[in-house]
């Protein structure tokens, strides 16, 4: 996966949701992705086409797996209140 360049204020900035599914899979497979994130896209036969359409229909769904991408990243120079702020709101999401 390349570095997309760090934007002020949003981390996510570049990076595709395929992206960071793929980098989710890669790093630590579907059956932990269903355990932690419970959506029968992760459970039931997991594809990544399968995954994206759920998670695009779903704002809900998809605000938990970039949360956890989020929360995985190396640290990303920005406001200290603004960094707090994403990572809590990650780590209750994922809860």
């Amino acid at each position: 996966m390349t570095t997309p360049i760090a934007h002020p204020r949003d981390p996510l900035h570049g990076i595709t949701l395929e992206a960071i599914l793929n980098h989710l899979v890669q790093k630590h497979g579907w059956k932990e992705m269903a355990h932690r994130i419970q959506i029968r896209c992760f459970m039931f036969n997991p594809t990544i086409k399968s995954s994206l359409t759920f998670l695009r229909k779903n704002p809900w769904a998809r605000e938990k797996v970039e949360g956890w991408f989020i929360a995985e990243l190396p640290y990303v120079e920005m406001p200290k209140t603004q960094a707090v702020k994403i990572m809590e709101s990650a780590k209750s999401k994922l809860q």
